[in-house]
């Protein structure tokens, strides 16, 4: 196995530890959903689902996965906004 060939696989055995962890510390009651430390968990576990899934041609994989982290962004998007706005307000 080369270097390269090692990352990709260390890329998905993350993405995979990463929304294992994220699912464990919600059910938990560790992390909301609405907490942006659980979605910049999906985010690169979804990331590193689709780098190890393109290599491995495993396309349906990949796809569903950067719907993922397409969840994740919008989702910190929408949470940056949210804490600007209360931010912004006046007291």
């Amino acid at each position: 196995m080369t270097p390269f060939e090692i990352a990709i696989e260390v890329a998905g055995w993350a993405g995979a530890v990463l929304i294992l962890l994220a699912y464990l510390l919600l059910s938990l009651g560790k992390l909301t959903g609405r907490a942006p430390a659980y979605q910049l968990m999906n985010l690169g576990g979804a990331i590193g689902f689709v780098i190890n899934g393109w290599w491995h041609r495993a396309i349906p994989n990949a796809a569903m996965n950067v719907v993922w982290a397409g969840i994740a962004i919008y989702s910190l998007t929408r949470l940056a906004r949210r804490q600007a706005r209360t931010s912004a307000s006046p007291e």
